[in-house]
């Protein structure tokens, strides 16, 4: 796979503090973060987690790509809804590695139209592009 080169338009900045049990802030104060890992990894649970953070960028992004699919194709999209649900686990190779399911709702075009428009948007949202080849990415239309 061939690394794409892009011509940047915008650079988010974080930094955490003690990983996953910790502190993550954006250098604007727009975002300021308690993360702890999640009862079910051993943690308190009492934060948020990088594995939500990703579905939230995730989620959003694509709900984005599917705005810039649906304007080009003429499609009413108003109450869609995009789910990501994101996995962690261990991976055959000894590390960890994560899993998605995109779960968009698009309720007023047919079933047929709502696959087509998912794809599409598969294909231009950067969180796709990025995980494309890496990561497990389901798509599900509800």
């Amino acid at each position: 796979m061939t690394i794409q080169d892009i011509d940047i338009a915008y650079t988010a900045v974080a930094t955490a503090e003690n990983g996953r049990d910790g502190r993550v802030a954006s250098d604007d104060g727009k975002l300021d973060v308690v993360v702890n890992p999640p009862k079910e990894l051993g943690g308190s649970g009492a934060g948020t987690n990088p594995e939500q953070l990703f579905a939230a960028g995730y989620s959003a992004c694509f709900q984005g790509a599917l705005g810039v699919v649906a304007r080009k194709e003429k499609a009413d999209i108003s109450g869609s809804r995009v789910t990501a649900k994101v996995s962690m686990g261990k991976s055959a190779g000894g590390g960890f590695g994560l899993e998605v399911e995109l779960v968009v709702s698009i309720p007023n075009v047919d079933a047929a139209t709502a696959q087509q428009l998912v794809e599409a948007a598969h294909l231009v949202c950067p969180y796709s592009n990025a995980t494309r080849g890496n990561i497990k990415v389901d798509l599900t239309v509800a």
